[in-house]
Parts: C-alpha cells; structure tokens; sequence
C-alpha cells in the first residue's frame, strides 16, 4: 500500500471494530507527532518568544482564568 487512496480503501474493507481500533492508535501517533514537533521547536527556539510574552503576561497579571475563557461563550 503506498498511496492514500490504496489505504482508504483497504480500512473500507475492515470490520468497524477493527476501523474504531485504528482510528484510536491513529490519534495516538498523531498526538505523538504533535509532542515531538513542540519539543523541536522548544529545543530550536521557536517558542521563545511566545513563552517570553506568557512570562510577562503572568507577571503583570494580564491573564484570565481558563474556565472564564471557555466559558465566556
């Protein structure tokens, strides 16, 4: 299998407990990916900026709790 729609058409052919139980490792190695990508960027200094703007967000006390962003609707 070597291209997209080969693999479309393959997971097509599983049983669905077999398709629910790929879609949760495939989520699993997505979320993965995300956390190598953040490190790469943490150790290349792509965040720095963001993290220094959070820092000083933090200490001038120009934040809002979580549940008030969510919720503000």
């Amino acid at each position: 299998m070597n291209t997209r729609l080969e693999v479309e058409s393959a997971i097509k052919q599983l049983p669905e407990d077999e398709v629910r139980n790929l879609g949760k490792w495939l989520q699993e190695y997505l979320d993965e990916m995300w956390d190598l990508q953040i490190k790469a960027d943490l150790a290349s200094g792509k965040l720095d900026r963001l993290i220094a703007q959070a820092e000083e967000d933090i200490a001038a006390n120009n934040v809002r709790d979580l549940d008030e962003v969510l919720w503000d609707g």
